[in-house]
């Protein structure tokens, strides 16, 4: 079955024109330094979280976020510095350490953890959607497109993950007035 996602991405890209751009519009320029900085703090987040936890299928998760993570800012950072706009300040990098000498009160839980990866998940796919539906330039769509691509697929894979070890937050069912009850 094809990917949705890249026949879209597919179809925006034949309809790109080879004309000169006009400059990024604010909102165009906004989102892609918010998203650099996003990226680059949601990193800063998984190095963190790689520090803190032994837990081998959150270790996996947490390397491919954090790949995702550096990849897109990368190219956003590229995209932005070819368009003249300014780049966000990144935090340093965390030193590596070993998680069984972080203690106790200053530890994340796996459960924490992944929770902290699906939150920042969730809000790159809402900022990737709303960029890219935002953008009048046909490029920046499909930057935010392909990024949108990339964070819903992961984001999936990371549901299957929290369900499997009972980490998903579930909010509280709604039962409307007079539905018989279970």
């Amino acid at each position: 079955m094809p990917n949705p996602f890249e026949a879209a991405i597919k179809l925006l890209k034949t309809m790109v024109d080879d004309e000169p751009k006009p400059p990024l519009h604010v909102g165009e320029t906004y989102y892609c330094w918010l998203y650099t900085a996003t990226m680059n703090e949601a990193q800063n987040y998984m190095l963190t979280a790689l520090n803190t936890t032994t837990d081998d299928e959150l270790l996996k998760v947490l390397k491919k976020s954090s790949e995702q993570c550096k990849s897109q800012a990368k190219q956003m950072e590229d995209f932005l510095k070819k368009e003249g706009a300014p780049i966000p300040t990144v935090a340093e990098s965390k030193p590596n350490s070993n998680p069984k000498d972080v203690p106790l009160g200053v530890k994340l839980t796996d459960g924490e953890i992944a929770n902290g990866i699906s939150v920042k998940t969730a809000y790159a796919v809402s900022l990737s959607a709303t960029a890219a539906a935002q953008a009048i330039r046909t490029d920046v769509s499909i930057i935010f497109s392909e990024f949108l691509a990339e964070k819903s697929l992961f984001g999936a894979e990371m549901k299957v993950l929290m369900r499997k070890r009972g980490w998903i937050k579930v909010p509280p069912y709604y039962y409307p007035p007079g539905m018989p009850q279970k």
